[in-house]
């Protein structure tokens, strides 16, 4: 289902691409599927793993880019430079705890390493934040899984586009 009313921003969490040591190829193929469903991108960048400053780009992203959606990518897992799932939770209003859910539990059917992800998802405002792991592979798993009608309805609903959630699907 194509989308064009909703808009993107990217937000890589790594010190070596912040560096420029290593191309960010995660961030790639979130601007494919993103783009092939119809979404605008509208920002991205990369930022160290560095708690704060991530906290103010999500801050910033949501209070006064007003993004509709913004997908991270990077430091969700142990190592101990990893905050972006505490960077979210810092700035998040409302926690969205079933799409990460869905995520691992759809990720864990590929690789059991996916019980090693830390992502979260909240909402700050009438902007959604997931994160997204690292991987350019788990990256396309995760989006290929993510985006449908289901994701447009939940930012329909975040940003008032819609206004009844109930539906008459079972009478």
């Amino acid at each position: 289902m194509l989308n064009n009313q909703y808009r993107i921003a990217i937000l890589t969490s790594s010190d070596k691409c912040s560096r420029g040591e290593r191309e960010d190829k995660s961030a790639e193929v979130i601007r494919e599927i993103a783009t092939t469903h119809g979404y605008k991108i509208v920002s991205y960048k990369v930022l160290p793993d560095e708690q704060i400053l991530l906290e103010e780009e999500l801050k910033k992203l949501c209070d006064e880019e007003k993004v509709d959606l913004v997908l991270t990518t990077g430091g969700t897992g142990f190592s101990q430079r990893d905050c972006m799932p505490e960077a979210t939770l810092n700035v998040s209003q409302k926690l969205a705890y079933g799409i990460p859910e869905a995520l691992r539990q759809h990720s864990i059917s590929i690789t059991k390493k996916a019980m090693l992800s830390r992502s979260v998802a909240g909402i700050r405002e009438k902007t959604l934040i997931i994160n997204l792991p690292g991987s350019p592979k788990a990256v396309r798993e995760h989006l290929e899984y993510l985006m449908d009608d289901v994701l447009i309805h939940a930012l329909d609903i975040i940003t008032d586009k819609a206004n009844e959630c109930a539906h008459n699907e079972f009478v």
